[in-house]
Formats: structure tokens, C-alpha cells, sequence
């Protein structure tokens, strides 16, 4: 269950981390995903590069299993928020590209259950065998 537990904290991870370096590499993307999923205007500059800096710190938390009812809970909070920001996206499957929206289902359970079993996820973590939540 280790070895599981912590190939879907690596995978989630992946994503993450992948979606934060966006907001580094692309910031104009950034502000385009805030205004039309989150719509929120005027997250560009210097606020895309805070906000990159705070997911960064968070993911890297969560990979490393860092306080983990808190670094697992925001994850599970971030992702869900955007799974359910691009609600139209459902509605229309088979519209350009919506399909690749459902991908955001899966990795949402796998969140919900590394957050559900995070006292059991102690491979590679900071925390070990430790309580850890």
C-alpha cells in the first residue's frame, strides 16, 4: 500500500508541479486561466509570480509529506476548485477539447484518497512512520 500511496502523491505532483511552472515559464496563461475559469481579472506581474511561489511551496509540502493534513487538504481544496471551475466543459464533452477536461475527475479521487489515507502514506516522506497529520 506504501508503494501505491506514494506513486499517486508522485503523479499529483507531476501535475502540479507542471501547473505552478506554467506561471513562471507563461505567466500571460496564468492571467487567461484566473479570468475565464476563476474570473478574477488583473492576476498578472507580480501577483502570477506570488502565486506561483505559494503553489510551489505548497506542492513541494505535499510531495515531501509536510504537515500533511494542511499540504494534502490545500491540494484536494486547489484541485477541486478547478475541477469544478470548468463546469461547462462537461457540458459540452465532444466540444474542442473539452474532453481532456474529465482527466481532472480522476486525479481529484486520487487526491481525496491520499488525503483520506494520508496517516498511512509515509514512504519517502518527511515525516515517516510518524502520526503525520
Amino acid at each position: 500500500m506504501k508503494k501505491s500511496l506514494l506513486a499517486l502523491r508522485l503523479g499529483v505532483f507531476i501535475v502540479m508541479f507542471m501547473w505552478t511552472l506554467d506561471k513562471f515559464v507563461n505567466p500571460g496563461h496564468a492571467t487567461k486561466i484566473f479570468k475565464k475559469f476563476y474570473l478574477i481579472d488583473g492576476v498578472e506581474g507580480g501577483l502570477t509570480y506570488f502565486i506561483a511561489i505559494v503553489q510551489l511551496l505548497l506542492i513541494l509540502g505535499f510531495v515531501l509529506g509536510i504537515k500533511k493534513k494542511w499540504t494534502y487538504g490545500a491540494v484536494f481544496l486547489m484541485h477541486l476548485i478547478s475541477t469544478l471551475s470548468a463546469y461547462n466543459h462537461y457540458l459540452d464533452p465532444w466540444g474542442p477539447k473539452n474532453l481532456l477536461f474529465f482527466a481532472a475527475w480522476p486525479m481529484l479521487a486520487a487526491i481525496y484518497a491520499l488525503f483520506t489515507l494520508r496517516d498511512l502514506d509515509t514512504l519517502l516522506t518527511f515525516q515517516g512512520s510518524k502520526n503525520a497529520t
